[in-house]
């Protein structure tokens, strides 16, 4: 094998595949990343549960495939000028790796060792842009368990019904709701993807309108970009009946600066060190809200304007549930729904088309 690559496309897919490399594991070829120069040259990663192939331009002098340590391989041309890089695979799978006055010869592994991706059938795409992906990606992902004990939990829901697309994320604490109409004649699907996953196709998307391709076939899923694929299993089992646990009725509604909210609870944040044993709290009324927490090092108090409809309130959170909400709606005001001073609340944008739900269960606060 032998080809000519720039420095910037060379890097580029590297740090796209490396996204699938295991960093702990017992196969030292799972370290590695498969060059493969054929027709077209492309690197992929794989650690069995993700894998990610990415083609780039390159000028194949001679065909082959090999593996390299990825790790090494990255660091070796993070480091090498900007400019043309020559890579050849000697005797004994020696990667050569040229550019300019810098030389270096690393061990490679045979690649008839690498585990393939699986293959996936292209049929019944279902295509959506990049950037819709992407933001409904960063809108949900925080809301995903990371508790093992439910494994359904550590991935998203993503549910295609009646022209309509959502991103559903449940820990058991919190519920994270993105929803989008879409011009579609696919077939309705749904299926839990790995947070995992879904954290690293985030990193490789693009804020773009460009359609990415999703193709789901028995307990795997497939992101195609086009120079770039994702391959990911699915996770089994059934999903929380999500729209069960959303309340219906309310006792008492907010509207609320988005941004004034997001200051304040991050500002009342910095006396509860301990979330769960000190939360920040909630005391409502007619025309305003008092934010305050109060801990063994101190306390803080404030007061936001709000308009208020139904009972006077005060109810507590782990302020992190809120915060990571908050911080990915770009609404100027929402509508803030609470249930009891016990029960869940709902954030909503103050538009009716609520294409975004987050609900937060509060913590039982103690008495003063």
């Amino acid at each position: 094998m032998k080809f000519i690559c720039s420095k910037e496309n060379l890097m580029e897919g590297i740090n796209i595949v490396q996204k699938a490399v295991s960093s702990k594991t017992t196969m030292p070829i799972l370290e590695g990343i498969l060059l493969e120069a054929e027709d077209s040259f492309k690197l992929t990663g794989n650690d069995l549960e993700i894998g990610i192939e990415c083609y780039v331009d390159a000028d194949i002098k001679q065909t082959g495939s090999i593996v390299i340590n990825s790790k090494m391989f990255g660091d070796i041309v993070r480091r090498l000028p900007e400019s043309e890089i020559l890579i050849e695979v000697k005797d004994n799978n020696i990667v050569v790796i040229e550019c300019e006055n810098s030389y270096f010869e690393v061990k490679g592994l045979p690649s008839s060792g690498f585990p393939s991706i699986l293959e996936i059938e292209k049929e019944d795409a279902f295509k959506i842009s990049q950037k819709l992906v992407r933001d409904m990606i960063k809108q949900t992902i925080f809301a995903v368990s990371v508790e093992e004990s439910r494994p359904i939990l550590t991935g998203s829901l993503i549910e295609c019904k009646n022209n309509e697309i959502s991103f559903v994320s449940i820990d058991g604490f919190r519920l994270a709701l993105r929803k989008n109409k879409i011009e579609s004649d696919h077939r309705d699907f749904n299926a839990v993807i790995p947070g995992k996953t879904l954290n690293e196709i985030v990193k490789i998307l693009q804020s773009v309108d460009e359609e990415i391709s999703i193709y789901i076939s028995n307990n795997q899923v497939m992101f195609d970009m086009g120079r770039c694929r994702v391959v990911s299993r699915l996770l089994e089992g059934e999903y929380l009946n999500y729209r069960g646990i959303i309340p219906v009725d309310h006792e008492t509604k907010i509207r609320v600066n988005t941004k004034e909210l997001l200051l304040s609870i991050e500002r009342a944040s910095l006396i509860s060190a301990d979330e769960k044993r000190y939360p920040v709290k909630f005391s409502i009324t007619d025309e305003r809200m008092i934010i305050s927490s109060s801990a063994e090092i101190g306390n803080s108090r404030e007061e936001l304007r709000v308009e208020t409809t139904g009972k006077e309130l005060e109810i507590g959170f782990n302020p992190r549930y809120f915060i990571e909400a908050l911080r990915v709606i770009e609404d100027e005001f929402i509508e803030i729904y609470f249930t009891t001073s016990m029960g869940p609340c709902i954030i909503r944008p103050e538009k009716e088309d609520a294409r975004y739900e987050y609900l937060v269960v509060p913590i039982r606060m103690k008495k003063d």
